[in-house]
Parts: C-alpha cells; structure tokens; sequence
C-alpha cells in the first residue's frame, strides 16, 4: 500500500508526465521514495469535469518500475486511448489525473459457474482472458455503473470484444485484482485517496 503522500507524488507524476510530453519537454523523473523504484501494476485514468472518461491505460501486470509505468500509462491515456483524440495541452485545466496502483491479478481456479463467489463489488478488478482477446475492468467501474457482480463479468467479457457470457467457457480465463486509487478532487486539485 502507498502513504497519502506516495500517492500524491504519483498523480502529480502522472499530471506532470502528461504536460511536458505535450509541451516537448522531457519527461524523465528525478528522486522519488523507494516504493516507486518496486514493479507495480497501474493505470492512470483522465476524467474532464462532468465525470465523463478522456482516457485510460496502463499496466495490468508489474512489468515496469512503478514510476516508470506511471510516466507511460499517463502519456499513453492522454494520447494513445483509441477511444480518444489524443488530449491537448489547452484542455489539461479541465481533466482530473486518477492513479490506481495494483495488486498482481490472480486467477480464479475454480469452476466457471462459482467464479461469481469470489470476485467482490468495490474491492476486485477483473481481466477476462480468452486465445488472443483480453479485457480489463477496474475496481472502480462497476461501482461508478451500478453494476452487480454478473454485469461486471460480462462487461469485462465484451471490453474484451468477446461474447457477455463468456467467462462460463472453461476456456476462459478470469483473474482478480486489487486497486489503490488516488485522485485529484479537481483538476490540479488536492489528491484524495479515493474509498469504493
């Protein structure tokens, strides 16, 4: 788990990182606390003001250095999103930075119809793998859209681009995870350590 202040530090990472890869600036980090030097999952997710998503990337698994994988997810979220035009400097005032740190994800070895038992609204994050698709949800969504624990299996199912109910195949693969997640209030706001 990161301190308040460790997740501070990430979100204006993240903040940082965004503005001067957009300003042409180089984005290489100094001295952080050592926690940012240990492999971490994480993703960063831009929001504008009414709440409505602007991008968000990361790392499902703690292939990178934490402060490295904050650097790239940022960059990546404001201009690499498919979903999205890549986000412009001018619009940075009106974007919220959010940070969720994870936890390595875990498959559920289980039968498919059981797998419901195990995942917990408010605390998991889910990926559904299946061959080559892959789809990931984070802890914070199904709360944000009222989903109960099916939706949230079958919304992971079709970010995956795969059939809803796909997670009953035995083929599939399902795996949990967990989410620290900071955010700023407002856009260059106080950061708050964000409770589902």
């Amino acid at each position: 788990m990161l301190t308040k202040k460790e997740g501070e530090i990430a979100v204006k990472l993240a903040r940082e990182s965004i503005e001067k890869y957009l300003r042409g600036e180089n984005t290489e980090v100094g001295d952080l606390p050592p926690v940012f030097n240990e492999m971490r999952g994480v993703f960063v997710t831009l929001k504008k003001t009414d709440n409505s998503l602007r991008g968000c990337i990361g790392y499902p698994y703690p292939i990178k250095r934490l402060k490295d994988a904050i650097v790239d997810s940022a960059i990546s979220a404001a201009t690499q999103d498919p979903r999205f035009p890549s986000v412009r400097l001018s619009e940075m005032d009106d974007i919220v930075v959010e940070v969720t740190i994870l936890t390595e994800p875990m498959r559920l070895k289980c039968p498919p119809r059981e797998i419901p038992n195990h995942i917990e609204i408010g605390k998991h994050g889910l990926i559904v793998k299946y061959g080559p698709y892959q789809g990931l949800l984070l802890p914070q969504v199904p709360v944000e859209h009222e989903m109960d624990v099916i939706d949230f299996l079958s919304h992971t199912c079709m970010k995956a681009g795969l059939p809803p109910d796909m997670w009953l195949d035995e083929r599939a693969e399902v795996f949990r995870f967990e989410g620290q997640i900071f955010e700023e209030e407002k856009p260059r706001g106080k950061v708050v350590e964000k409770k589902l």
